[in-house]
């Protein structure tokens, strides 16, 4: 079944997991695209276009979210539809299949109690018309729900306990002897028999009567008719398969016809491979395409580095002068574009829980991503490095010719496309940002060093120098330099003569003559012309001739590769299939393991006292009260709009809204799907920052301070926390940031437990966050919020939602308990039994649109709000709840409403309104007459140092960016400032920083022998300073980039710009004396490599004695009749250096340096300006942090 059938058993999860930056319509365009049948499978004379278009219609009407079609689906951070609209995309998406077996995952969970019912008829009637078989898992399930199945099987602890018709479960329970409760829901009633807190025994029955215990209710299943029943039926069944082989052929027959032209009918997939990856292709590039920001940020970037790296190397001379910087330029545009590539890898990461569904939904092959991914991205790609090409090839002076500049760009290119495949096959294959990164940072310091430019090839060490033949990044650059150099022959400059005039000497020629010689590698002696080929041959070893015939076939063969690489690692090694479903602890301390002790305690405890009683007051105090203080300000809302951009203009989703929370009050917000409840909670916590909102906020009559964050608690929809924390130490963050400071730890701790206790977490408090199940996440979530104690207001979104119905009666209950005690909270719900339903006070009914449909008292047994809606003719069936009623009275699902009026207008016309209206007037009068209280509140070696900034950005910026959603969380209920945030970024990173500078210090002191110059061994020890300044420098940078950044995707893009542009004009790559004037005379003294190199630089090389090894001695004859000495002397005089054999009359052999200034000094580097430079390094370091300090504050990138 696997193998050949896979796609026709499909699992809808519980989080609704899709690429936000899609509409809803391209979503399901996608999934239609995969699963359209073949001729075959449709009917005749209907294209596949047709088909696909009248399906998507079909789902959307169904699902009612016809109205979302050109909206885009969104996240947590991206504005989209609603987490209810979200989910019917969910549901939608997997319909689209047309699988024969589906597994829905409590795929109600958000939606309304009318959309809810609305979703289950669709499942009854697919299941019906389609011969499908379903499985759903349901929490909460009103009993309309129910009674749509066939079968209902119930599980406590993994035990079957009952299995057959909906019909008899109720009677098998109340069999056995459990008692029911009035108004309690079939579903509800079966999921407490199986809690040992919630269940009730018959009068007369007690729990030593009734099978209470997993085992014993299995036990008394297993001897029941209804078992009985089951395993004859199963029986039947496989004897029917064995002999009746009609449904097999049909069902065989339906999927083969399904399948397009061409697919093999062993294969699971509808389309076949080229159609995948056509599919994906086309949605790959509605994703890049729709990313605006992103796509405007790479472009500009790239044309902006191209302006600045092609302007430092702006018109270089066909002369000695300019053999070097060509080089140059060439290897820092190769470099820019393949370190362009390298923000590939954590899209790979980021898109694999969206892999994980849509291959589980055989969608297509997991390797069809890959060939998609490149071929979407060409367009793109293709056209951002030709611009950056283009500008660097011209305006930096390279051979002007068409074939010159096409063949760099080829090169150049395939480069690209090659790095790219590399790092997305790292992304694949590494299970986390940190592996993949570590990876990274072993290999690009090698592909960037075993290139061929910092270090030639023949200077390699015999046991490393392989990396140079492994390395496409080589071969690209040799390609690029041949086809320079090669067109191209340079003329020696005078500066590169010896012995030569200058300084008052006039003793030498002024041209070139016999007894002198060009210093640029490949020249002749006596000749002023140096070949461009000979030039390469002499300082790189590099041959010409292996342009077209090696390099282009090995960089298209690395091309490939990785392209393969890719495919077999998304096939064989698949990192996106682990889904984790255990919980992962933390090591427990003394002090946990003694709380833990006595929260054990305490559940037996609480066990063993239900146990002795055949009955239990459902409404069980705590004998310890949580200390909530009784607060008397109220909050109001009147007249409230808010309006969002929209593609044709304004859009309103909510209208005139007005409400009240008093304190001592629990208030529902309900409404359809889509109806603005999240919205309306958002703008009323202040949590909004686009759009326009109007009307009054007020609290006691008065304007909202800038305290009203803190004084609220705002328990979101989505759960956002710090993966890394325990359950207890998430909940305890909370309590010690946000209760006052006057209570004590002591007490924070203790109220942390109550909550631990209250949410049923005791078996999860040293569990991992991010190894939590939904339920359990939900749980956290609004423990977080709970355990700050908000002294004015209670929020919750949605806290019900993914609850079994008695975690959710708990809840509701605690949150009863505390408005009893003084809080006002205020809070979506979805689906709420009648007993939950009448435990809130008010109720703020919202229609589509953001219209007010009623404001008012619930009542008990919900009578206020029944008789409202029956006085206006909607009357509420007494076997009806209430809650579920009136959403479909209103119109809220896909049934008409009741009447014939718009239940707004009904609302605005009744007498109730007029009330709530004069009860906000007095409200205000009564708070503005209050008084107002507030609450208190070697040198390339040395280079190798400016390349650890990079290195650490790239893995400093999604760290820094992950930290910042659960800050933005947290920052919004005033937890913490962003200043707390930016600067605890950053301690947080600077031990590591420390450490990791001494391991690069030991590691390149020693071994190459540094501390030889008169600064002797302290000055390597300054060294040491020089490099952790350098990696703060990097971090406080990385975490700059990431502040001003939405997202990784953008955050990446700037590192290739901003490591080129330092180390380009830092003096390395382009020689101070040759940079242009406009860069030297500001961005060179302002650039912070330039202090880290000069004050390294003139550490080691201060009286340093330098002897020149025999191939790096320049070689000229002496006139005849005279030595080395004779000639050669005035010349050293003047220009340094040393003549090795000075009584010799042939082949002189100079060496350019004597001692290590003579090395620097012409560079604009001081030794005594050392401490100068290092101090300035440092307040770059002060400089970055300040600015993340500032854009932690005014940048957050969360669109709500």
């Amino acid at each position: 079944m696997a193998k050949h059938y896979k796609g026709e058993v499909v699992y809808n999860q519980e989080d609704d997991i899709h690429i936000a930056t899609l509409t809803v319509a391209q979503t399901l365009a996608f999934a239609l695209s995969t699963k359209t049948p073949g001729p075959n499978g449709r009917l005749p004379g209907v294209s596949r276009k047709e088909f696909d278009q009248e399906v998507l219609d079909t789902l959307l009407r169904m699902l009612n979210i016809s109205h979302t079609s050109k909206t885009l689906v969104g996240d947590e951070f991206v504005r989209g539809v609603s987490g209810g609209e979200r989910k019917r995309v969910s549901i939608a998406e997997m319909m689209a299949t047309r699988a024969r077996v589906q597994c829905w995952d409590n795929s109600t969970r958000g939606l309304d109690a009318s959309t809810a019912l609305d979703f289950a008829k669709s499942l009854r009637v697919m299941t019906d018309v389609l011969g499908q078989t379903t499985f759903v898992t349901l929490y909460q399930a009103g009993e309309g729900i129910y009674d749509l199945f066939d079968k209902v099987l119930v599980l406590d602890e993994g035990r079957q306990v009952f299995f057959g018709p909906p019909t008899e479960a109720r009677a098998y329970f109340e069999n056995l002897g459990y008692k029911p409760l009035p108004r309690q829901s079939t579903a509800d009633y079966l999921t407490g028999c199986t809690d040992p807190n919630e269940r009730q025994f018959a009068p007369s029955r007690s729990v030593h009567e009734v099978p209470s215990t997993p085992s014993a209710l299995e036990n008394a299943f297993r001897s029941s008719p209804q078992a009985q029943a089951n395993e004859n039926s199963l029986k039947q069944y496989k004897q029917l398969m064995e002999t009746e082989k009609t449904d097999q052929e049909a069902f065989r027959a339906a999927v083969a016809a399904d399948k397009k032209k061409g697919v093999s009918k062993k294969s699971p997939y509808t389309l076949g491979f080229t159609g995948q990856v056509r599919a994906l292709t086309v949605r790959q590039f509605q994703t890049r395409i729709q990313d605006k920001f992103q796509l405007y940020t790479s472009y500009s970037l790239s044309i902006v580095l191209a302006l600045v790296i092609g302007s430092g190397f702006y018109n270089q001379p066909l002369t000695s002068a300019g053999a070097f910087t060509r080089g140059s330029v060439i290897f820092a545009a190769l470099l820019t574009t393949c370190l362009d590539a390298f923000g590939e890898m954590p899209m790979q990461m980021l898109g694999r829980p969206i892999l994980r569904k849509q291959t589980s939904y055989s969608m297509y092959r997991p390797s069809a991503i890959a060939l998609a991914n490149t071929l979407s991205d060409l367009p793109f790609s293709a056209s951002r490095v030709f611009l950056f090409n283009l500008i660097i090839y011209f305006l930096s002076g390279l051979h002007s010719s068409a074939g010159g500049f096409f063949t760099f760009h080829l090169f150049n290119y395939i480069a690209y496309l090659s790095m790219q495949g590399f790092f997305r096959t790292f992304g694949l294959i590494c299970s986390n940002f940190d592996s993949a990164f570590r990876l990274a940072v072993f290999f690009i310091p090698n592909f960037v060093q075993y290139a061929g430019y910092i270090i030639p090839v023949d200077s390699m060490k015999r046991w490393l120098f392989w990396i140079y033949y492994i390395n496409p990044v080589s071969y690209a650059w040799q390609g690029c330099m041949e086809n320079e150099f090669m067109r191209i022959a340079l003329t020696c400059d005078g500066n590169s003569v010896i012995p030569r005039n200058g300084f008052g000497l006039t003793q030498y020629p002024d041209v070139l003559g016999p007894n002198q010689v060009c210093t640029l590698m490949g020249a002749s002696n006596g000749s002023n012309i140096i070949p461009g080929r000979a030039y390469l041959l002499a300082t790189y070893n590099i041959d010409s001739a292996d342009l077209w015939r090696r390099n282009f076939l090995v960089l298209v063969g690395f091309l490939l590769a990785f392209q393969i690489t890719q495919i077999l690692a998304l096939e064989f090694y698949p990192q996106y299939g682990h889904n984790l479903s255990i919980n992962i602890f933390a090591k427990e301390t003394d002090e946990v393991k003694k709380r833990n002790a006595v929260l054990k305690e305490r559940k037996l405890q609480r066990s063993q006292e239900l146990e002795k009683g055949a009955n239990h007051d459902k409404e069980i105090v705590k004998q310890e009260k949580a200390a909530v203080q009784a607060h008397q300000r109220t909050f109001t809302w009147e007249n409230l709009n808010y309006h969002v951009p929209g593609p044709n203009g304004q859009i309103r989703l909510l209208h005139d809204v007005f409400g009240y929370v008093k304190p001592g009050t629990l208030t529902a917000l309900m409404g359809a799907s889509g109806a603005g409840k999240t919205t309306c909670l958002d703008v009323l916590a202040q949590r909004k920052n686009i759009g326009v909102v109007s009307g009054d906020v007020l609290v006691d009559g008065r304007p909202l301070d800038s305290d009203f964050a803190r004084g609220t608690a705002y328990a979101e929809q989505m759960d956002v926390h710090e993966g890394t924390a325990t359950v207890r130490e998430a909940m305890r963050f909370s309590a010690y940031l946000r209760q006052p400071a006057s209570v004590s730890q002591e007490d924070k701790d203790a109220y942390v437990e109550e909550m631990i206790e209250l949410l049923e977490l005791q078996d999860l408090s040293e569990a991992l966050v991010f190894s939590l199940n939904v339920e359990a996440r939900k749980r956290l979530t609004i423990g977080v919020e709970l355990a700050s104690k908000p002294e004015l207001l209670l929020f919750l979104d949605e806290p019900t939602s993914g609850l079994d119905a008695q975690s959710a009666w708990n809840l509701v209950r605690f949150l009863r308990k505390l408005a009893d005690q003084g809080q006002a909270i205020l809070c979506t719900i979805h689906q709420p039994s009648s007993l939950l339903f009448e435990s809130f006070d008010r109720l703020l009914l919202l229609e589509r649109g953001g219209e007010t449909v009623y404001f008012g008292d619930i009542g008990e047994d919900s009578h206020v709000i029944r008789d409202y809606f029956a006085r206006h003719g909607a009357l509420c069936p007494s076997n009806v709840n209430p809650a579920e009623y009136m959403l479909e009275a209103i119109g809220a699902g896909v049934s008409p409403r009741v009447g014939d009026r718009d239940w707004k207008d009904v609302w605005l016309d009744s007498e109730e309104c007029r009330q709530a209206k004069e009860e906000i007037v007095a409200i205000k009068e009564r708070g503005l007459a209050k008084p107002v209280t507030k609450g208190a509140s070697s040198n390339t070696c040395i280079f190798w140092v400016v390349v650890l900034p990079a290195i650490v950005m790239s893995q400093i910026e999604p760290l820094f960016i992950f930290n910042r959603r659960v800050f933005i969380r947290e920052s919004s209920s005033r937890i913490y400032s962003p200043y707390v945030f930016a600067m605890s970024q950053l301690i947080g990173e600077i031990p590591y920083s420390i450490v990791c500078g001494i391991v690069y210090w030991v590691l390149m002191v020693y071994p190459i022998g540094f501390g030889q110059g008169a600064a002797g061994l302290n000055g390597t020890g300054f060294q040491l300073l020089i490099i952790i300044f350098m990696l703060l420098f990097g971090v406080s940078l990385g975490q700059l980039v990431a502040a001003l950044s939405p997202s990784v995707q953008v955050a990446v893009l700037f590192n290739p710009f901003l490591g080129l542009f330092l180390s380009q004009f830092c003096g390395v790559t382009i020689p101070y004396p040759t940079l242009i004037k406009f860069y030297r005379s500001w961005v060179y003294p302002l650039d912070p490599y330039t202090r880290t190199l000069a004050a390294m630089v003139s550490t080691e090389l201060h009286g340093l004695f330098i002897t020149c090894k025999p191939d790096e001695f320049n070689i000229f004859n002496p006139p005849s009749g005279q030595t080395c000495a004779d000639w050669g002397s005035a010349f050293v005089d003047k220009f340094g250096g040393y003549i090795e054999n000075l009584n010799d009359t042939i082949a002189c052999r100079y060496c350019q340096y004597r001692v290590g200034e003579q090395f620097y000094e012409p560079l604009n580097i001081k030794y005594s300006l050392r401490w100068r430079d290092a101090f300035i390094l440092f307040s770059f370091f002060v400089f970055n942090l300040i600015c993340t300090i500032i854009a932690s504050r005014l940048l957050r990138y969360a669109k709500r």
